[in-house]
């Protein structure tokens, strides 16, 4: 058999140009099949025959114009949503932003007027300690400053009480080294168990569950 026969029957490979021009692919698709047997008999299947129909396949789905639509439409869509996204979250970033400042601002006027509360409560007691330092100093006005004392002591305690500073319990108590401080201390009798608090000579106080000055106290050893 002739050299160019052999090359008909056989096909020749298509170039990487020919391939992507559809044409070119359909002719070069149709000349193989023309180099085939046409006595009925099927020839065995190459890998250029393979090559070529999958090429032409992909060709052929790939100049739709349906496909190529569709694909710009969803392409569209698809940069159309990722605009929308990104807006929402700068949007949520900015109202974060903001709303971290005014939590910030809250705070740092919450610490810088925290005594604001207790302030007003005591305002009433310096009021009292100026009536009764302006009273006449006579046997009447002594009892009357003593009474006026006695009362303004009561509003201070009420006025401490309600901003939730309260005196810590001593006197009779056992020794607590976390809320009294002893100051001195004398024999246990009794009455007076060691570790006990015998006497407190400077009252303590709690904030909450704070203490923010412990008792000064004597205990008996």
């Amino acid at each position: 058999m002739a050299k160019d026969e052999k090359d008909t029957q056989k096909g020749s490979f298509p170039s990487e140009d020919q391939v992507k021009d559809k044409n070119t692919a359909a002719q070069i698709h149709a000349h193989v099949k023309a180099g085939r047997p046409s006595d009925g008999k099927k020839a065995p299947e190459t890998v250029e025959d393979k090559v070529l129909d999958e090429t032409k396949a992909d060709l052929d789905e790939l100049w739709q114009g349906d496909t190529v639509a569709a694909l710009q439409k969803e392409n569209k869509e698809l940069k159309d949503k990722v605009a929308q996204l990104e807006d929402k979250y700068l949007r949520a970033e900015a109202e974060m932003r903001n709303m971290g400042n005014r939590q910030k601002k809250e705070i740092a006027g919450m610490l810088k007027y925290d005594g604001q509360k207790l302030a007003k409560s005591i305002l009433p007691v310096a009021d009292n300690l100026e009536r009764a330092l302006a009273a006449d100093v006579t046997p009447d006005g002594i009892k009357q400053l003593h009474k006026g004392v006695e009362m303004t002591h009561e509003h201070l305690i009420h006025s401490l009480e309600e901003n939730h500073i309260t005196e810590i319990p001593a006197a009779g108590k056992k020794f607590d080294p976390t809320m009294h401080q002893a100051v001195s201390t004398v024999p246990a009798d009794k009455d007076h168990p060691a570790d006990t608090v015998v006497q407190v000579l400077q009252k303590g106080y709690m904030l909450q569950d704070r203490v923010i000055r412990p008792a000064m106290v004597v205990v008996a050893q």
